[in-house]
């Protein structure tokens, strides 16, 4: 079992679950987070006043699939967060040893 973390731009969000959708992911866990990569932020105009935007809003979305699912999910993610420029994101694959669904206490794949 696999975790799937992809930090993308929070205007691409319907496109990236319509394709998970599409791919057969049943849940996915999403959360409104901040930060930056290489760009480093950017300045904005404000009412004539200049300022720094060190912390870009982005969405952090976490998958947790079986092991041969994985490729799909990413290549969905990649698809359809993508556009091309810099700060589309970033994915993560990490291990999952195990999970439990709470409500029937299946365990593994099952709960997934």
């Amino acid at each position: 079992m696999k975790l799937v973390t992809a930090i993308i731009k929070p205007f691409k969000m319907d496109d990236v679950r319509a394709a998970l959708s599409d791919v057969g992911v049943q849940g996915v866990t999403v959360t409104e987070v901040k930060g930056f990569g290489r760009q480093r932020g950017h300045t904005e105009l404000y009412r004539g006043a200049e300022y720094v935007v060190d912390f870009l809003p982005k969405l952090k979305l976490e998958v947790a699939c079986a092991g041969d699912q994985v490729d799909a999910v990413v290549e969905a993610v990649i698809a359809a967060a993508g556009t091309g420029k810099i700060g589309d994101g970033k994915i993560f694959v990490s291990d999952l040893d195990q999970v439990i669904r709470i409500r029937t206490g299946e365990t593994g794949t099952e709960a997934i």
